[in-house]
């Protein structure tokens, strides 16, 4: 394996002995969202194995109630609800907030290589500014921008149209760019993003 250590963040598959008991609707829907899941997850927790617990709660908690999950009129927003009650369920009983701000910050210091405190320092701002956007730009802003999963994708997994999430998005620069203090000239988003 020429040293490449394995994705921590890799799609995983259901287990084979529980492919067999659960319904093949079920076992595609996880392997469709537990790693998106799993990263939100992680960003707002702070720690792979909480992030861990909180995603397989929610997907133990979908499937053992599937078909009423299935009657919902939107079952990706229906589980994207659950786990976002999850999420916010395990900071309360730890009495703290999103950790987003530093988990993503060190994140993006990780993947950089310019010089450290600048990146720190431009990431905490921005980072801060995203924790105080409202729900559903905060989401869309985190998947598509901090996590990078394109637009279509993230209408997917929140179950929202594409046109519900481009308007997020351009909600969420203006509001942004006026937090930020910063001129940010409105710019045409690739409709394929």
């Amino acid at each position: 394996m020429s040293g490449q250590q394995p994705d921590p963040w890799a799609d995983q598959a259901v287990r084979d002995d529980l492919t067999a008991v659960l319904p093949e609707t079920f076992t595609a829907f996880y392997s469709l969202h537990h790693k998106a899941y799993l990263r939100y997850a992680h960003l707002q927790l702070d720690g792979r194995p909480e992030a861990e617990q909180v995603v397989e709660d929610v997907f133990v908690q979908l499937a053992t109630m599937w078909p009423h999950v299935l009657q919902q009129p939107n079952v990706d927003g229906y589980a994207w609800a659950a786990l976002k009650e999850e999420v916010a369920r395990r900071l309360e009983i730890q009495g703290r907030a999103p950790a987003l701000v530093e988990t993503a910050a060190f994140e993006q210091i990780r993947r950089k290589t310019r010089s450290t405190f600048a990146v720190l320092e431009s990431s905490l701002g921005l980072y801060t500014a995203i924790a105080r956007l409202p729900e559903r730009q905060y989401d869309v802003i985190v998947l598509h921008f901090v996590l990078g999963y394109p637009m279509r994708q993230v209408a997917v997994l929140m179950g929202v149209t594409y046109a519900t999430v481009r308007s997020h998005v351009r909600g969420a620069r203006r509001r942004l760019a006026r937090d930020l203090e910063i001129d940010w000239a409105t710019e045409k988003m690739n409709e394929e993003d």
